[in-house]
């Protein structure tokens, strides 16, 4: 009997290694996406080093690359996206209804958002939190200092949620002034409507170079109030797409940590002899028989756009017009919180 057991447990195990191993199903979201042949992606309707349309329409910035990467993973080519600009009261609802595949659009992930949207949270692309931008000639030097002033901030927002928490928390009586458009709150601010203007830090930023007619006579505090980390959303209830785009995110940052760019990309898959760098370019491992897609799945993203750290410094980093500081954002092996799960 007991041998009989053995056996059974035996087979059981056996029969789930290979269930581990066995092929992913597309999904019916890639399903749809290679049929239409491009990828659908909600971004910003204009947050520079975020994502931004120039003139002649072609759009860049962090959240845009990621959908850039996801693209070459699965259809081969970068440039196969579909950008969809939507503003902050939009963006859910166009995901919930099919109208875009993933939201790319500097959104925080919550706790409500998680669990009420019918949505699911991916990978984070930034760590951030929200701040606060005053005139210079206001003298202010702390958001302690805002007590009864008004601050200009966008509905529909964790900014406007939390600005009310910080106020309370705080015996500051803090006066918002709501708009709808991000447009709006930053023309009403730079209009002297408002004392203060608040998002994540990062946002302020953007909006102080492309924005103020004098940058430097805008000052942004050094006062943190939240935890916001952004990054991609996608439906719930397709498993598989959640997890492609998951991955192409960890792929990204784990070739900065083994080092291959886009620039060495064909180079390190030839002749690299590092078994991480072997799995992460399809050398030695198909992992992309895993998420239904080929094996060269991630080397693509990476010739496309570069790793994790070269997308950062491009669009918002030292070579960008923002400079900003990596800081969290930097891998975990630098001082930074930025992790990835091992591609393997």
């Amino acid at each position: 009997m007991k041998l009989n057991t053995l056996k059974t447990v035996a087979a059981l195990v056996a029969a789930v290694g290979t269930l581990a191993a066995t092929p992913a199903f597309a999904g019916k979201t890639l399903d749809a996406i290679k049929a239409r042949g491009q990828v659908v992606c909600g971004v910003n309707t204009g947050l520079a080093g975020f994502s931004a349309a120039d003139s002649s329409g072609k759009w860049t910035g962090l959240d845009v690359d990621v959908c850039r990467a996801v693209a070459a993973a699965v259809l081969g080519d970068a440039e196969k996206v579909k950008y969809v600009p939507l503003n902050a009261q939009q963006r859910f609802t166009a995901l919930q209804s099919g109208e875009i595949d993933v939201l790319s659009r500097n959104t925080t992930f919550t706790l409500t958002r998680d669990a009420s949207l019918g949505l699911t949270q991916t990978a984070v692309t930034y760590y951030d939190g929200q701040g606060f931008m005053v005139p210079v000639n206001k003298k202010i030097k702390s958001a302690k200092q805002l007590k009864g002033q008004t601050v200009c901030v966008q509905s529909g927002t964790t900014t406007e949620k939390n600005l009310t928490d910080y106020s309370k928390a705080n015996n500051l009586n803090i006066k918002p002034v709501v708009f709808e458009k991000l447009e709006a709150a930053e023309g009403a601010y730079f209009s002297g409507r408002c004392v203060a203007y608040t998002t994540d830090a990062s946002g302020l930023a953007s909006t102080r170079n492309k924005v103020a007619k004098n940058p430097a006579d805008h000052v942004i505090l050094p006062d943190l109030i939240s935890k916001e980390p952004l990054g991609p959303m996608v439906r719930r209830g397709d498993d598989e797409w959640t997890t492609i785009v998951k991955w192409v995110i960890y792929g990204l940052l784990e070739a900065e940590e083994y080092g291959v760019t886009s620039a060495n990309v064909d180079e390190q898959k030839a002749n690299s002899k590092d078994p991480v760098v072997g799995r992460l370019l399809g050398s030695t491992e198909d992992t992309g028989k895993l998420l239904g897609l080929d094996k060269e799945w991630l080397a693509r993203a990476i010739k496309a756009t570069g790793n994790y750290g070269e997308i950062f410094e491009r669009n918002v980093g030292p070579k960008s017009a923002l400079q900003l500081p990596r800081g969290l954002n930097n891998l975990w092996s630098k001082g930074g919180i930025q992790y990835a799960p091992p591609v393997r």
